[in-house]
């Protein structure tokens, strides 16, 4: 009677086979359009060049081998989230607008049919909070003399910068961007550009930590928004700046319903 009566408890709490996993393929990229964005920057060549088009051509072959069912890319949109940009995208537009969004964003998923491209980016509107509140951290070293710690920082960033800048001499896009999204290197970046600014703080004022805390706060709304893009079993590919590799990666990887997806194979393939 007992047995039985386990048996009917535990039927009742079976819980059904969930849906398959989201699958989530993170393509950390640099700028191409020089836009000045980060605090170290790459400088870009060309790339509207013969040579940089036919690289940026295989690597979106490369990964349109993966199949993703939608492409999401850093610009920000109300829901449903959609790009306007990409209904009135030409061909023609990839001979003179530079924007990685446009190059291998649009390319890629004109080239699988998409009807739509997503923008999934959060910028603080009026009165929202900044996201990378920088400027207290900068004072806060500045008055407990600690300032040359905190260029150490960015020199470590500029110093990263400067030697992709110098490997585009040698090296193709795919073959950057495989550097890029090595997971060791975001990890280390990662722990470097923010978590190294945890000690800039007492107390009473802690501001290593607020920004530390804003930043994860950007990246948690941004996967949020691929969560509202994305349907149960679909393949995603999220373009995006290299900075926020680490945290969004890390939500595909954690978050119930979701997976994340390599790219490497794909961009050792179009190298």
């Amino acid at each position: 009677m007992r047995i039985a009566m386990l048996a009917i408890i535990g039927a009742a709490f079976i819980v059904p086979a969930a849906a398959a996993d989201t699958a989530i393929m993170v393509l950390g990229t640099y700028h191409f359009s020089n836009a000045g964005l980060d605090k170290a920057n790459m400088k870009a060549d060309d790339v509207t060049a013969p040579a940089r088009q036919a690289e940026l051509e295989r690597l979106t072959t490369a990964l349109a081998a993966w199949k993703p069912d939608k492409v999401l890319v850093e610009w920000q949109y109300p829901q449903p989230f959609t790009v306007p940009e990409y209904r009135a995208f030409k061909p023609e537009d990839l001979k003179t607008k530079t924007n990685e969004v446009i190059q291998i964003g649009f390319r890629l998923a004109r080239k699988l049919g998409h009807a739509e491209v997503y923008g999934f980016d959060e910028q603080p509107g009026p009165g929202e909070p900044d996201y990378f509140p920088f400027g207290p951290v900068e004072a806060f070293a500045a008055a407990h003399g600690q300032k040359a710690e905190l260029d150490a920082v960015f020199d470590y960033f500029r110093q990263q910068a400067d030697a992709q800048t110098k490997a585009q001499e040698t090296q193709s896009i795919p073959a950057l961007l495989l550097t890029i999204n090595d997971p060791a290197r975001s990890t280390a970046e990662h722990a470097k550009g923010y978590y190294d600014m945890l000690r800039f703080g007492d107390g009473e004022d802690q501001p290593g930590a607020v920004l530390n805390a804003m930043w994860y706060m950007r990246n948690a709304k941004m996967f949020a928004k691929i969560g509202l893009i994305a349907k149960p079993g679909e393949r995603v590919l999220v373009l995006v700046g290299s900075g926020h590799k680490y945290w969004l990666e890390h939500f595909a990887g954690t978050t119930p319903g979701f997976a994340p997806a390599d790219p490497r194979p794909y961009l050792e393939k179009a190298r």
